[in-house]
């Protein structure tokens, strides 16, 4: 289960629909790298591949490939804003450490 708030789901429509290029939504995924050893990454897609699981299908398509879903099983995505940033937050259930930026994290 990939769980997103209602904010994070307003900022993937809003990107989807104005840079997405006709692309059909959203793959997630985790590639090694960051201080903790894993990062996530989030692009746009044509469609799920082949294995893929597809989340949030009735309204942006969330496309995540098996072995990342191990990693990310569970998780909730939000969008926040404040005076200096803006960012996608991961709440991953599965992470047993994560760096200060919320966007690598270790299992």
């Amino acid at each position: 289960m990939i769980t997103l708030t209602e904010a994070a789901q307003l900022e993937l429509s809003r990107i989807l629909s104005q840079e997405g290029q006709g692309k059909t939504g959203i793959r997630l995924g985790v590639k090694g790298g960051g201080c903790s050893g894993f990062t996530y990454v989030m692009d746009f897609a044509d469609g799920p591949r082949e294995n893929d699981k597809v989340f949030n299908a009735e309204r942006t398509p969330i496309y995540i490939d098996p072995k990342s879903l191990m990693m990310v099983q569970g998780i909730e995505i939000d969008y926040t804003t404040d005076m200096f940033n803006r960012s996608f937050k991961f709440s991953n259930p599965n992470a047993t450490a994560s760096c200060g930026c919320g966007t690598s994290f270790a299992v």
